[in-house]
């Protein structure tokens, strides 16, 4: 008897081992690159017809802000909508979440009329619609100003300005890049935009802003990030990572 019950000890176990990950790997960033504030986002596996909750609350997500989303249900295949300030909305239908950690939502039919708005109801989440959100982990909220522009040119201490080559020495593929002035209290948006930076590879990078300190933040695959603050710019041709 003894041995059975071991035996479906271990089977029990490696199943909610295989489980946790699953569980996890649907998380993702809803980016906002669309030029106007997220009023609504809903979360819902494409397995469903109806969409939930809207997963913000009475949070917003400004333009070039991020927030962090873990849906309800286990599942890969997603569907995300979001609704702009005046009602126009935008749809990314069977998305496999599993496989990306970043969903950017742009607007690409037009600025929506100001002024509008949006009816209907909010229906209640069913069968795994729907999900949370979080933004203490997020990169992006530190005030305007940061962000700047990726680009050509020299470093320079003048006009409170510092440009170098930021260069990627850590042996992995960056997915997201930001560099912001360490008097700003924002990050900025990702200075990598749809691009990644390979393991060896360099970017020109430009900050505006007061002093010369800068702060640093890159995010690996996963949503695994790291930091550097108060890192000393000017003069530099260079700042390389780690």
């Amino acid at each position: 008897m003894r041995p059975i019950l071991t035996a479906l000890a271990l089977i029990l176990a490696g199943s909610a081992l295989m489980a946790s990950p699953a569980m996890a790997q649907n998380r993702f960033w809803l980016v906002n690159n669309s030029g106007l504030t997220i009023e609504r986002a809903y979360v819902s596996p494409s397995r469903l017809s109806d969409w939930g909750n809207d997963i913000l609350g009475r949070a917003t997500v400004a333009a070039g802000d991020q927030v962090r989303v873990t849906p309800s249900a286990r599942d890969c295949e997603l569907d995300i909508k979001v609704q702009y300030e005046g009602g126009q909305e935008e749809e990314k239908m069977k998305i496999n979440a599993c496989r990306t950690d970043r969903i950017v939502f742009t607007n690409p039919n037009g600025r929506a009329e100001r002024g509008g708005g949006a009816g209907g109801t909010v229906e209640t989440a069913q069968g795994g619609a729907g999900g949370s959100i979080s933004r203490g982990d997020e990169p992006m909220p530190r005030s305007g100003g940061s962000g700047g522009s990726v680009q050509g040119g020299g470093s320079s201490q003048g006009s409170g300005r510092v440009a170098f080559q930021f260069v990627n020495r850590s042996g992995e593929t960056i997915q997201e890049l930001y560099v912001s002035s360490s008097q700003d209290d924002r990050w900025g948006t990702d200075r990598l935009g749809r691009d990644v930076l390979a393991a060896g590879a360099r970017r020109r990078v430009a900050v505006t802003g007061e002093g010369c300190d800068v702060d640093i933040r890159v995010v690996f695959g996963e949503g695994r990030a790291q930091e550097r603050r108060n890192i000393a710019a000017c003069g530099r041709s260079e700042i390389a990572w780690p």
